[in-house]
């Protein structure tokens, strides 16, 4: 072995036999059920797609062809998969879960989260957006393809120091070069923060930040509506350019969403421009209306301010 490997090399393997014992990989029936880790990833992957084929399976999972057809078979006497034979062609099958299959993986799936739920609990928020960021640093070293591909290298936290005068710098700065909003937006966004940052009921309003590769690259903001009783506002959506056009906008825009459920408000609304393009198109596939236009003096001639809402 290269010398420079070995201390890189028994890391990873003691990291691997922590974790797999962790999460209870070791145990011969996952999650209580009568199924191995193997045969619970299979039934994951079929609930994710549909019709796919074995060869095609064997290939996302990095799986021998040979035990990947033993293991199908097994989960097929179980009647958990059923395998269709392609009109088409008869010599090609596609894979899907059965009526069981797909309750039997629903119910893993809500173990397997709760079990993730009881491990990281503990942990203070610090720790665990370092655990979390640690986790998304691996997958991109291990994965760079993918990882240039997806939103997978991207961390969502909580505020902390420092974070409010990246909001009102890159506010400012951002909008100003591109459509020429004056100090007056910067101003705007300044008390915005401000505001939520001295008075932030962490039950009903939240600040994200994304971050990549320890670098901040966007956020979002969600409180409670001044005078409307039940209603939330989105407010300052930001994505760097250089994190922009691999979905973290919709990520943000769907995560002030699903806390807005869970905080128990009826309907977000958010006032943005009509130059914004991009954050307008977000806002439309999340399921958001417009529902007024008009003319701001804090914009220059030609730009107008629109009110959008979503009923939750």
């Amino acid at each position: 072995m290269d010398p420079l490997l070995a201390q890189p090399v028994k890391q990873v393997r003691a990291f691997n036999r922590f974790y797999t014992r962790a999460i209870g990989a070791l145990q011969e029936n996952f999650l209580g059920s009568k199924l191995t880790l193997p045969e619970t990833r299979v039934l994951y992957e079929l609930a994710h797609v549909e019709g796919t084929t074995s060869a095609a399976l064997a290939n996302v999972l990095g799986m021998d062809r040979g035990y990947l057809s033993r293991l199908l078979q097994k989960l097929q006497r179980r009647r958990l998969v059923r395998r269709q034979r392609s009109g088409e062609d008869a010599r090609q099958a596609f894979l899907s879960l059965t009526p069981a299959g797909r309750k039997l993986f629903a119910e893993l799936n809500r173990r397997q989260e709760t079990a993730v739920e009881k491990l990281v609990a503990p942990l203070p928020p610090s720790e665990l957006e370092r655990m979390v960021g640690s986790m998304a640093v691996i997958e991109s070293v291990l994965n760079p393809a993918a990882a240039s591909e997806s939103c997978s290298t991207f961390i969502l936290r909580t505020a902390r120091l420092g974070d409010m005068g990246w909001v009102v710098l890159r506010h400012g700065e951002g909008y100003a070069d591109v459509y020429g909003w004056d100090e007056r937006f910067e101003a705007l966004v300044a008390k915005i923060v401000s505001d939520f940052h001295a008075k932030c009921d962490p039950m009903k309003e939240r600040c994200w930040i994304a971050e990549r590769d320890g670098e901040r690259v966007g956020c979002v903001y969600l409180v409670r509506h001044p005078e409307l009783e039940g209603v939330a506002k989105l407010r300052l959506l930001w994505v760097d350019p250089r994190a922009r056009g691999l979905g973290l906008g919709k990520t943000l825009v769907h995560e002030c969403t699903v806390f807005a459920k869970q905080a128990g408000y009826k309907k977000i609304v958010l006032w943005t421009n009509s130059e914004l393009a991009a954050a307008r198109a977000i806002y439309e596939r999340e399921g958001y209306k417009r529902v007024k236009r008009m003319p701001d003096p804090i914009f220059p001639t030609g730009q107008f301010a629109e009110e959008w809402e979503l009923p939750l």
